[in-house]
C-alpha cells in the first residue's frame, strides 16, 4: 500500500515538470540532435536521457545519497568530472558540421552513451536528490520510490520529446547556410551557461 497521498503526488509531478522542461545539459543536447540528426536519429538520444534519468534515480533512492552523505568528497569530484565532460560535449555541439553531411565521425547518442550521461550529468543529479529526499515518503518502502520513478519517466518523457521535436522543427530554418552553425553556438553557449551555478559550487568547495 502506497505512502502517497494526492497533494504529494501532484507536488512530485509538479517537480519533475519544471525540472524537466527548463533548459538543462539534457535538454539542449536533446535540441541540438533533432536539429543535427532529425528525430528518428535522435530517438536512442531520447530514450537513454529518460530511461538513464530513472535507473539513476532509483539508484539514489535506494541508497546511493548515503553514500555521498558519508563522503561528500565523492560527491564534489564527480561534479568536477561532469562539468569538464559537459564543456567536452559543448565544444562538440558548437564544431558539428551540418544537416545531412552525414560524416562518420558525426553520430547522434546511442542510448547506452545518453543514459551514462546522466552519472556525470549535475542537473540529473540534483533533480535526482530532490526527488528522493523530498517527494518519496519517508514512512514508505521499496514500493514507493518505485512509484515516485514512474511519475517522473511520465512526466519526463514528453518533455524530452517536445525539445528534441523543437530542434526537427527548426531543421528546414537551418538548413540555409552558416544558419545551423549559429544555432550550434547558441545550444553550446546555453549548455556552458547551465554549467556556471555548479563551477560557482566547486570554486566555493575548493576555496
Amino acid at each position: 500500500m502506497t505512502s502517497y497521498t494526492p497533494q504529494l503526488l501532484g507536488a512530485l509531478a509538479l517537480f519533475a515538470f519544471v525540472s524537466s522542461i527548463t533548459p538543462g545539459p539534457n535538454n539542449a543536447m536533446l535540441m541540438a540532435s533533432g536539429a543535427n540528426y532529425g528525430f528518428m536519429r535522435t530517438l536512442p538520444h531520447l530514450a537513454g536521457v529518460v530511461l538513464g534519468f530513472v535507473v539513476l534515480l532509483l539508484a539514489v533512492g535506494f541508497g546511493l545519497g548515503g553514500l555521498f552523505s558519508a563522503y561528500p568528497q565523492t560527491h564534489t569530484i564527480l561534479k568536477a568530472l561532469g562539468a569538464a565532460y559537459l564543456l567536452w560535449l559543448a565544444w562538440k555541439i558548437a564544431t558539428a558540421k551540418g544537416v545531412g553531411e552525414g560524416q562518420a565521425t558525426a553520430r547522434p547518442f546511442t542510448i547506452l552513451q545518453a543514459a551514462g550521461f546522466q552519472w556525470v550529468n549535475p542537473k540529473a543529479w540534483t533533480m535526482a536528490v530532490g526527488v528522493a529526499a523530498a517527494y518519496v515518503p519517508r514512512e514508505g518502502g521499496p514500493g514507493d520510490m518505485l512509484i515516485g520513478a514512474v511519475v517522473v519517466f511520465l512526466v519526463n518523457l514528453p518533455s524530452a520529446v517536445a525539445w528534441a521535436g523543437s530542434g526537427v522543427a527548426l531543421r528546414r530554418l537551418l538548413a540555409r547556410p552558416g544558419a545551423l552553425r549559429w544555432f550550434n553556438w547558441t545550444m553550446a553557449a546555453l549548455l556552458v551557461a547551465s554549467l556556471v551555478p555548479i563551477l560557482l559550487d566547486l570554486m566555493g568547495t575548493w576555496s
